[in-house]
């Protein structure tokens, strides 16, 4: 299984945990980019698409039209190993991974008001450990 890691803080490590929140926010910067999605070649210009991902219904009807512009395809993860923290025993949660997505994230999982996000859409919890 193709797998996206990720290190959270406490607290959104816990709401995940808890199965209220179902929705994991990444900042689209170039390194997001990178981490998520393959280019059908070089991308040249990587601030114009960064630029356009963060205001992508200004130029595009939606995310997939931008991605598809710049030759973007997501990668294929499949699940998602959350850990909270970085010790070798820091609790960690393996979970399904439903979507990428570029949207407007929740204010109460983390996100600020009217700004666009990468977007991991969580599914169920595949395994646990060391969660207490």
């Amino acid at each position: 299984m193709k797998t996206l890691k990720l290190t959270l803080k406490k607290k959104w490590f816990d709401m995940i945990l808890s199965g209220e929140k179902t929705e994991e926010y990444r900042e689209i910067k170039p390194y997001w980019l990178w981490r998520l999605f393959w280019n059908n070649g070089e991308l040249e210009n990587h601030f114009e698409v960064i630029s356009d991902m963060k205001q992508p219904y200004k130029r595009f009807a939606d995310a997939e039209e931008l991605l598809n512009y710049f030759g973007l395809e997501r990668k294929e993860y499949e699940v998602i190993e959350l850990r909270n923290g970085y010790n070798k025993n820091a609790p960690r949660i393996t979970i399904q991974l439903k979507g990428i997505y570029i949207s407007k994230g929740k204010e109460k999982w983390g996100a600020e008001n009217d700004k666009y996000y990468f977007v991991l859409k969580l599914g169920r919890i595949l395994s646990k450990s060391n969660c207490g």
